[in-house]
């Protein structure tokens, strides 16, 4: 991250230090003869989501604080999120869905810290869940199941249950990844543990939503595997849909969700297709420039 960029986000920190912080009596912990407050942040990257921000905000009540770095919403996201007492971090440009949630990282103060996409909800059972493990605080990291819907459905296989993915850690023990895309949780202190109760993920409540994501992560995709060196033609774009969606439907038992499985699987093939056709559009247009040298 520049200099000025790091700067810029230790000053949204120290500021958001100043913050009141909720307490909760689960977070508690008596040592000796003191008492110790543990902090919960919770951190969400947005753009354009006026529509789920204020659910998933209600949802995570039971933290202290509340961050969000937006990239350039006009929806009103920043309007709402700010009304609910969050912490809003503005930013002009894109770096990628891994430098982004640094950036929020960076401006979180609690001890623990609990990432979330605006289209996520925390139940009360997880909620419980999550207390209870800051309180033993066994691991430093925890990986959360997820439970996603794809227009309406709640899908309970094709690989996307139960979708373990690390959403908790201390924030002195783990990051993000660089990555453009599919970003994860790099941990560097010790085991990851696992919690119970999913998270409820909201993924495509319709078609529009789906063709938006269809064409950001895989414009995304194909910028990220170019850059890592990989090249793509028409018939490997063509054998990866075809594999991922009898990856889909067969072998993670898609077709145990009926209906809804087959429309995974199909979109599930769609998005690796055009992630693949863009990747070969890249890797025609290098040709190209190279031939013209």
């Amino acid at each position: 991250m520049r200099q000025v960029e790091t700067g810029r986000f230790a000053a949204a920190a120290a500021a958001s230090a100043n913050m009141p912080l909720r307490r909760h009596a689960a977070l508690t912990i008596e040592r000796g003869s003191t008492f110790c407050f543990m902090k919960l942040s919770v951190i969400i990257i947005t753009k354009n989501e006026a529509g789920n921000i204020q659910a998933c905000l209600d949802s995570v009540r039971f933290a202290n604080q509340w961050i969000i770095v937006d990239s350039g919403s006009t929806d009103g996201t920043v309007e709402i999120a700010r009304a609910a007492g969050t912490i809003v971090i503005e930013t002009t440009d894109w770096p990628g869905f891994g430098p982004q949630k640094n950036r929020a990282l960076a401006a979180a103060q609690g001890d623990w810290v609990l990432s979330l996409d605006a289209d996520e909800r925390i139940p009360e059972a997880l909620r419980d869940e999550i207390l209870a493990t800051i309180d033993a605080a066994g691991h430093s990291s925890y990986a959360l199941p997820r439970l996603s819907s794809f227009c309406g459905h709640f899908i309970r296989h094709a690989g996307w249950h139960p979708d373990y993915i690390v959403r908790l850690f201390r924030r002195d023990a783990a990051h993000f990844s660089d990555d453009l895309v599919h970003e994860r949780v790099i941990v560097r202190q010790g085991p990851t543990g696992r919690l119970r109760t999913p998270i409820v993920h909201y993924s495509y409540p319709d078609d529009d939503a789906y063709l938006r994501k269809l064409e950001q992560y895989s414009t995304l995709g194909a910028k990220q595997a170019f850059a890592a060196g990989k090249r793509s033609g028409l018939g490997k774009a063509v054998a990866h849909a075809c594999s991922a969606f009898i990856r889909s439907y067969v072998f993670k038992r898609g077709f145990l969700d009926g209906r809804a499985g087959i429309m995974v699987a199909i979109s599930t093939a769609e998005s690796t297709y055009h992630k693949y056709f863009k990747l070969m559009l890249l890797t025609e247009a290098e040709a190209s420039k190279n031939d013209a040298r």
